[in-house]
C-alpha cells in the first residue's frame, strides 16, 4: 500500500487526466478492493465481475476525492466501493451480508448511542475503531454494509436476551433528520475553504483548536473566532 503522501500525489495526477497514475492507484489498492468485495456473498456473480464493479467505485472515489480535506483516502474510498457493489447487486440480484457483520454493527450502534448520551457528542471514527480494536476502514465497511436490509426481528444483543431490533425503533419520522443532513451538506459547500476545513477538522476529525491553529498556521484565537462565525452562519442557513 502507498503512504498518504504518495497516494495524494497520484490522486492529483489522476484527476488531471494521468491514466498511468490512476492505474497505479488501482494496482496498489488491490488488497483494499479485494477485502471489500469478498464480504459480499452471492451465488450468481463471479468474483472477477465483482472486482470490476469494485474498481468502478474506486475510480469514482479517485475522481471525487477532495485532496484539501484532512481525510484518509482509503476511509473515503471504502463506502464508494461498497456503494457501487451494492447498487449492482441490488439491481442484479440478492446479496447477503454475514450475520457477524450485522451483529457487530448493532454493537457499534449501541456504543455510539451510549457514548453520545454520556458525553453529549458522538464518538469519532477513531474512538469507535479503538473501542472495537479494528481499523477505521474496517469500521466504515461494517457501518455501511450493515445498512443492507435486514429483518426487524433480528436479535438486538443476543438470541437469549429476547430483545429485537423492532424494540429499539423510535416512534418518529426520520424525514426531517434526513433533510437537515442534506441542508447541512449543501451549507458546508458554500463556506470558504479555510472555514470549511476548520469545521471538518473540528467536528469530523476531532482536533482541538490548538491543533487546527498549528495546521493552518494561525492563532488559536482566530480559530475560535472563525469557528463561532461558521456555526452562526450554519445556524442561519439551517434556521436552527
Amino acid at each position: 500500500m502507498l503512504d498518504n503522501t504518495e497516494t495524494i500525489s497520484l490522486i492529483k495526477r489522476a484527476q488531471s487526466g494521468d491514466e498511468e497514475a490512476k492505474n497505479l492507484l488501482i494496482q496498489h489498492n488491490f488488497p483494499l478492493v479485494k477485502s471489500i468485495i469478498r464480504r459480499f456473498r452471492t451465488s450468481h456473480v463471479e468474483y472477477e465481475d465483482l472486482y470490476q464493479i469494485g474498481c468502478v467505485g474506486f475510480i469514482k472515489a479517485i475522481n471525487n476525492f477532495d485532496t484539501s480535506f484532512d481525510v484518509k483516502f482509503s476511509t473515503y474510498a471504502v463506502p464508494m466501493v461498497i456503494g457501487e457493489v451494492k447498487r449492482f447487486l441490488r439491481d442484479d440480484g440478492f446479496v447477503k451480508v454475514s450475520r457477524s457483520v450485522k451483529m457487530q454493527n448493532i454493537y457499534i450502534n449501541r456504543f455510539i448511542e451510549e457514548y453520545t448520551l454520556k458525553n453529549a457528542t458522538p464518538p469519532s471514527l477513531k474512538q469507535i475503531a479503538e473501542k472495537f480494536s479494528i481499523d477505521e476502514e474496517e469500521l466504515v465497511f461494517i457501518m455501511d454494509s450493515a445498512k443492507m436490509p435486514i429483518s426487524i426481528y433480528t436479535p438486538f444483543e443476543n438470541e437469549k436476551s429476547g430483545l429485537l431490533l423492532i424494540d429499539r425503533f423510535k416512534a418518529f419520522d426520520e424525514t426531517e433528520n434526513v433533510m437537515t443532513k442534506i441542508m447541512l451538506k449543501e451549507a458546508l459547500k458554500t463556506l470558504p475553504e479555510r472555514e470549511r476545513k476548520i469545521v471538518l477538522l473540528r467536528y469530523f476529525r476531532d482536533k482541538t483548536q490548538s491543533e487546527i491553529a498549528k495546521e493552518l498556521q494561525i492563532s488559536q484565537v482566530q480559530v475560535s473566532r472563525l469557528e463561532n462565525k461558521v456555526l452562526e452562519t450554519l445556524k442561519e442557513k439551517l434556521s436552527i
